[in-house]
C-alpha cells in the first residue's frame, strides 16, 4: 500500500512537471508571436518615417532591415517550438495515462478492501444475531 502511494505522488508529480513543461513552451512561443508583433509595428514606423517601403531600395532604413530580420527570427523560433509543444503535450497525455492507471488500481484496490470488510462485519453481525436467538 504505502509503495503505491508512492507510485501515485512520483506519477502526479511527472504530469505536473509535464504540465509545466507544456506552459513553459506556450509562454516562450507567446513572447515570441508578440515580439515578432512589436517588431513588425516597429519596421512599419520606420518605414512610414522614411517614405520607403521597399526593402531593395537603396535608401532603405537600415532599422528596418535589422528588425525584419530580428522579426523573420522570431517566426522561426515560435514555429520551431511548435515541434516541441506537440511532443510535450503527448508525454503529458502519456503521463496522465500511467496516473489514471495506478489510480484506478488503487480505487479497485481500496473497493475490494471495503467489500471484504464490509463482508466481515456482517458475519460477526449473523453470528450476534445467531447467539441472541439460541
Amino acid at each position: 500500500m504505502k509503495s503505491r502511494d508512492t507510485l501515485i505522488r512520483l506519477r502526479r508529480f511527472q504530469v505536473d512537471e509535464k504540465r509545466r513543461r507544456v506552459a513553459q513552451i506556450e509562454m516562450m512561443m507567446a513572447d515570441f508571436i508578440r515580439m515578432a508583433t512589436e517588431l513588425e509595428r516597429e519596421v512599419a514606423q520606420e518605414e512610414a518615417r522614411a517614405g520607403i517601403t521597399d526593402p531593395a531600395h537603396f535608401a532603405y532604413p537600415t532599422y528596418a532591415r535589422a528588425a525584419t530580420s530580428r522579426r523573420d527570427n522570431m517566426r522561426q523560433s515560435a514555429a520551431a517550438l511548435e515541434g516541441q509543444l506537440a511532443e510535450a503535450k503527448a508525454e503529458l497525455g502519456e503521463a496522465f495515462e500511467e496516473l489514471k492507471k495506478v489510480e484506478i488500481l488503487e480505487d479497485r484496490e481500496r473497493s475490494a478492501e471495503r467489500a471484504a470488510e464490509a463482508a466481515r462485519e456482517q458475519a460477526e453481525m449473523d453470528a450476534i444475531g445467531l447467539r441472541a436467538r439460541a
